[in-house]
């Protein structure tokens, strides 16, 4: 998703246009549209001509329309998106009030405007525009004086840095012109690595290479690193996984990622953190249910006590048309990040977002135990 431009007012009314270059944009941008939202798109529309004559005809043109959203129907399997509402702009073609479709389309911007835009629907935005948000694994395709970086998202793969330098051949007897060229070309791509790969999000990186070329700059970068005490690749070794590759060149990512030993490690990438969540929730309720709430009212109530630590919420939640019953979701994420708690917004595509549907699509891990409320609210009705 590209941001084109974004008009946002301190009363937090105005507009964002966005240009959608991905199947998995259009799922993004179901989540941010709601009833009552106007929405500006390039449509077509079909048009009733008179000739001269009285004879009369129709003809498909593209136009540009601004309607005020009804209805949204998202199909999730060939991720398209069909926006219904009446017109609410002058246009040649379409009268003020008349119904129309727009069905969003790629790589064809689109204006939003809302008369609120909350902290859920603006960090959905960010995520969606930010390619490196998604990009959960990392992987270094190298060969002797051949290195790319590569970002790979759920649905794409970047480019973040290419490193090239010429690596004398080795003559008999001396050897020291090609150690030492080959050490600059570890060197420049450890750097590389430790500039393009955010390690808070990235849970694998990939070291790839033909011959030997993967373990000799494992072996390099991990000495430097205990030389320089660089905690960071330090922390993080386990990320790091040797496979084997035909080239140094990007277009080999393509075998590697089929490697079954790499399709198995990276399985646990996706969504891994809220999968353990809601384990972490689970394995709770078991053993200290005091410390593991579900439904709206609990979670709430456990929040007003600054206990929540986790908090796991479906963003189904977040689609809801009534607009005070969507506030109250988004006071109580804001509520508990004030209160240093982590918010893990589940996607109800995701099977672990499925599962948390079923536990009324909000629950919360708690700092410290609070007696079951549900015994609270009885006794109360008793008295």
């Amino acid at each position: 998703m590209k941001l084109v431009s974004k008009d946002i007012e301190k009363d937090n009314t105005g507009q964002v246009t966005l240009i959608p270059d991905e199947a998995e944009d259009m799922w993004h941008t179901y989540n941010l549209l709601q009833v009552g939202d106007s929405l500006r798109a390039s449509t077509i529309r079909k048009v009733q001509t008179e000739s001269a004559t009285g004879s009369v005809g129709s003809n498909r043109v593209r136009t540009t329309l601004t309607i005020c959203v009804e209805t949204i129907d998202f199909d999730t399997q060939a991720c398209q998106l069909r926006v219904k509402g009446t017109n609410i702009q002058e246009n040649d073609y379409v009268k003020m009030g008349a119904y129309h479709t727009i069905e969003l389309e790629l790589n064809r911007k689109f204006t939003l405007a809302k008369k609120q835009w909350d902290s859920v629907v603006l960090e959905r935005i960010e995520q969606a525009c930010d390619p490196a948000f998604g990009a959960d694994v990392a992987a270094v395709v190298m060969q002797e004086g051949l290195a790319n970086i590569c970002l790979v998202t759920p649905s794409m793969t970047l480019l973040r840095a290419k490193v090239e330098t010429t690596i004398p051949r080795k003559r008999r007897g001396n050897c020291t012109q090609h150690d030492k060229a080959l050490e600059r070309f570890y060197e420049q791509v450890m750097q590389g690595i430790l500039r393009h790969i955010n390690f808070e999000v990235v849970k694998c990186v990939l070291i790839a290479s033909p011959g030997f070329v993967r373990d000799q700059f494992t072996e390099y970068m991990f000495q430097q690193a205990v030389k320089m005490d660089n905690k960071l690749l330090l922390e993080n070794r386990s990320k790091f996984m040797q496979v084997h590759s035909s080239s140094g060149h990007k277009y080999s990512l393509k075998e590697i990622l089929s490697d079954p030993a790499v399709t198995g490690r990276l399985s646990d990438t996706k969504a891994a953190g809220e999968v353990k969540a809601l384990e972490d929730f689970y394995k709770m309720l078991q053993h200290e249910p005091d410390r593991a709430f579900y439904g709206i009212k609990h979670v709430e109530k456990a929040n007003d006590a600054m206990a929540i630590d986790t908090l796991m919420i479906s963003d189904e939640l977040f689609r809801h048309q009534d607009v005070p019953t969507r506030s109250r979701y988004v006071r109580l994420v804001d509520s508990v990040r004030d209160n240093a708690g982590t918010v893990r917004i589940f996607s109800s595509l995701h099977v672990s977002g499925e599962q948390l549907s079923q536990l009324t699509g909000v629950a919360a891990i708690l700092r410290f135990p609070i007696a079951d409320l549900s015994e609270e609210e009885s006794s109360s009705d008793d008295d």
